[in-house]
């Protein structure tokens, strides 16, 4: 009987150690940028906690893998857990593209159905499971170079990602995609006119040295959000996922602490010399309504089953 309980007390941590499970995690934005800054403490509280059972091992950024390639990455199981937006993965599913959308908080999302709803999607879809969002709040900009006095982007180039293509083009503009560590050498040598951005996180890539006016308003909202590989998260006990998710609804239901980095971000901007471009109330609310109904439209073209359920659960 003694050297049974022996044997447990002497296997319990090796047992422990087998049963614990560790989430490898990578971000599709780089590691100085406000995004990974406002997820280590999330890490850091959930490893805490989960120590024995669950942990996240933070990978990297950009440089441990191209951000256009990581919602690929999760759908295939290379990693477990990404960062990301879901404009960086819509050649996986086009559905994704549409999370810009919403104009209601993360936890109304999920007391409404439409995280139910994306899970539907992104399970059938992607192999993956949508964990929740990082970032609310945050609308997006149009940055140029060069002054407008309307709407018009004819003659202008300008950098894109899938969130803005349809918009812009629809303003005009030519339009290049790249990865946002290329877009301060193509301002800097006149490639491009302009970009699409968040009110935050400009600084972060030094853009704002070459950055001359920012248009308002904002439109749209930056997505970010954490997505898992559908396989891993099924194969979790549990208590694990109980776990996990209970840390990012309390990481998500805290984003509105992003108001106040978006107007530090906007002082700063005004700071280092970038002028506002505004224009008249009925010329802005056009702008604005403009960008929502090119992307509706390409939205509900590009998923005739999904995009007007999303545009119902998604929208005030």
């Amino acid at each position: 009987m003694r050297k049974s309980v022996l044997l447990a007390l002497l296997l319990a941590p090796a047992l422990a150690a087998a049963q614990e499970t560790t989430l490898r995690v990578v971000s599709a934005f780089g590691e100085n940028t406000q995004y990974v800054k406002n997820l280590e403490p999330f890490i850091q509280k959930l490893n805490a906690e989960g120590k024995g059972r669950l942990q996240l091992n933070f990978i990297g950024g950009p440089k441990a893998m191209p951000p256009f390639e990581v919602g690929n990455a999760v759908r295939t199981g290379v990693v477990d857990v990404a960062m990301t937006t879901g404009a960086f993965y819509t050649n996986i599913m086009p559905e994704a593209d549409a999370l810009k959308l919403t104009q209601i908080p993360g936890p109304e999302l999920r007391r409404n159905g439409a995280v139910d709803l994306i899970n539907r999607i992104w399970n059938e879809k992607a192999n993956m499971q949508y964990l929740g969002r990082v970032i609310d709040y945050t609308p997006f900009h149009l940055y140029l170079t060069k002054k407008i006095d309307k709407p018009d982007l004819t003659g202008l180039k300008i950098r894109i990602t899938p969130v803005y293509r349809e918009f812009f083009q629809a303003l005009g503009a030519t339009v290049m995609q790249t990865a946002p560590g290329e877009v301060y050498t193509a301002l800097e040598r006149g490639v491009v006119d302009g970009y699409g951005w968040p009110i935050n996180g400009i600084f972060d890539f030094n853009w704002n040295e070459k950055t001359k006016f920012r248009v308002d308003p904002g439109f749209y909202n930056a997505e970010v959000s954490l997505v898992m590989n559908l396989d891993k998260w099924k194969s979790l006990p549990q208590a694990s996922r109980d776990l996990l998710m209970r840390h990012v609804i309390v990481h998500e239901a805290a984003n509105d602490s992003w108001k106040k980095v978006n107007e530090e971000d906007t002082r700063r901007q005004a700071q280092s010399g970038i002028q506002v471009i505004t224009f008249d109330a009925a010329t802005a609310k056009q702008y604005y309504d403009k960008a929502y109904e090119v992307a509706w439209a390409s939205a509900i073209k590009a998923s005739p089953q999904y995009g007007p359920q999303m545009r119902k659960l998604f929208s005030k």
